[in-house]
């Protein structure tokens, strides 16, 4: 299993010092990490990944909602193989027609990803998960209407705040799914509670048994009521040490 780290989670960081965020990134023993809104910063962030031996397999970027020419050069200046967009308004997932509008906006990224030799996919929240339309989540009614090229990350966490088992959910969207989220806390909706995982209440060992065939499992933390870096290391030593 290959361990990256959404970028977002050190944020703050990041914007005061990006080359020594990342540099202290590759310290604690991470490979790899997953940019967000990467269009301006991607030529200090090529070079910041470039000195520090990091790969950026996925990024995230609002593919529906600014100018996809400049996310996907930004994203070959970084090698980013998988661009994905990571929040869909949750007005949007009430109706098959609101999904299927989702998904043909999808699907006319990808086909622009593919210039580029770069492939699309999204990335879900809770709200995903608890719509329900004749007993199936907007999440799989998205999946059932996006072009085979299509990718899913599945954010675990926040499947589980929508009432789903992660797991199961794995195993349903099978090959779809490329990239999880992994995170932990207490499955509430408040970010500040979550923590380091292997901390919480997530089955993060059943999610990952499930996750077969995925690129790379993300670490993140929305957010943290402690020291970031601090919960960023616990979480990469707890599932290094998961792995022995």
């Amino acid at each position: 299993m290959k361990y990256s780290l959404q970028l977002y989670t050190l944020r703050t960081a990041m914007g005061e010092d990006l080359p020594g965020t990342i540099k202290r990134i590759a310290d604690l023993g991470y490979s790899a990490v997953e940019p967000y809104n990467f269009v301006a910063t991607a030529d200090e962030l090529a070079e910041a990944l470039s000195a520090n031996g990091l790969t950026a397999p996925s990024g995230h970027a609002p593919l529906l909602r600014a100018d996809l020419d400049d996310i996907f050069r930004a994203a070959k200046r970084l090698d980013i193989g998988t661009v994905i967009d990571p929040h869909v308004d949750r007005s949007h997932w009430t109706s098959i027609e609101d999904i299927t509008a989702t998904a043909e906006a999808l699907n006319a990224a990808a086909k622009k990803g593919a210039e580029y030799g770069i492939t699309v996919g999204y990335h879900n929240h809770e709200f995903e998960l608890e719509a329900q339309i004749d007993d199936k989540s907007g999440l799989e009614i998205l999946a059932d209407h996006l072009d085979p090229e299509v990718v899913l990350e599945v954010d675990t966490y926040w499947a589980a705040v929508g009432g789903e088992d992660p797991a199961a959910l794995l195993r349903r969207l099978g090959d779809r799914v490329r990239f999880v989220h992994i995170k932990d806390g207490p499955l509430t909706r408040n970010d500040k509670e979550q923590v380091a995982v292997g901390s919480g209440r997530m089955p993060v060992w059943d999610i990952l048994h499930a996750a077969t065939g995925i690129e790379a499992a993300v670490i993140e933390l929305d957010d943290f009521d402690g020291d970031m870096f601090t919960a960023v290391a616990d979480s990469l030593n707890y599932l290094n040490e998961g792995k022995k």
